[in-house]
């Protein structure tokens, strides 16, 4: 293995995984009031419902998909009996769909971002950073997806990143199992774990507040009132 080889696939990891929990203690330690997304609704909503939307839904399954082809071996599949095309069909139209909405809905939020100038004025290197990484990372595994899985290509993942991503969790890493895979795997891997390394920097720490408590809360009535006149009969019924 040469150095480059080794950083990549040892190194590498590991230091952005440090920086992935490390920086989300630190973050959460000295800037709670920051931990979340700043809404830029008010500024533009029209590109922000359906990019918004798209992106969150088609990342939703594309995250299980990686769980299902990545955390989980594929001699489990095997031992449950589903083949290797069963899992491929899977994959490229459950996943290439779910995909295909997640590049829709960041490329909207991108041309957003740079488009409408209150946004643009209003943004940070930080929030264009994770938008071109984010725009990265989906497309060159939406393209992995359909021009290696769909055209049938002799590459298993299962068999090389897959194990050696486990080998990282698992403290023993083998940087072998990742000689000579195809270069867009090769920066879809870099590129996801350079985001987890800025994560805890960035507005993507908002994932972890998930507002649960939404699911039992009752509805907040907004009413609008014009003038005193209106303000005085809302308050004294006998007005009306």
């Amino acid at each position: 293995m040469t150095f480059w080889q080794n950083f990549f696939w040892i190194s590498f990891p590991y230091i952005m995984l440090t920086m992935f929990v490390v920086g989300h203690i630190y973050r959460y330690n000295t800037d709670q009031f920051g931990w979340s997304a700043k809404s830029s609704e008010f500024l533009e909503k029209r590109q922000l419902k359906w990019g918004s939307v798209l992106f969150h839904y088609g990342i939703i399954f594309v995250f299980f998909g990686h769980v299902a082809g990545i955390l989980i071996p594929k001699a489990f599949y095997d031992s449950v009996g589903i083949t290797d095309h069963m899992y491929h069909f899977g994959a490229v139209w459950i996943g290439g769909i779910a995909g295909l909405a997640t590049i829709i809905g960041v490329c909207l939020l991108m041309v957003r971002r740079f488009t409408v100038k209150r946004i643009y004025v209003h943004s940070t290197f930080r929030d264009i950073l994770v938008l071109v990484l984010l725009t990265l990372i989906i497309f060159s595994g939406f393209v992995n997806t359909v021009w290696y899985t769909g055209r049938g290509v002799a590459f298993e993942y299962r068999e090389t990143i897959s194990p050696w991503f486990r080998g990282i969790l698992t403290l023993n890493p083998d940087s072998a199992l990742m000689a000579g895979i195809p270069l867009g795997f090769q920066i879809h891997v870099v590129s996801a774990l350079l985001l987890f390394g800025i994560w805890p920097f960035t507005r993507l720490v908002h994932v972890w507040s998930l507002p649960l408590e939404y699911l039992k809360r009752k509805y907040i009535v907004y009413r609008a009132v014009f003038g005193r006149k209106a303000l005085a009969m809302s308050e004294d019924p006998e007005k009306q």
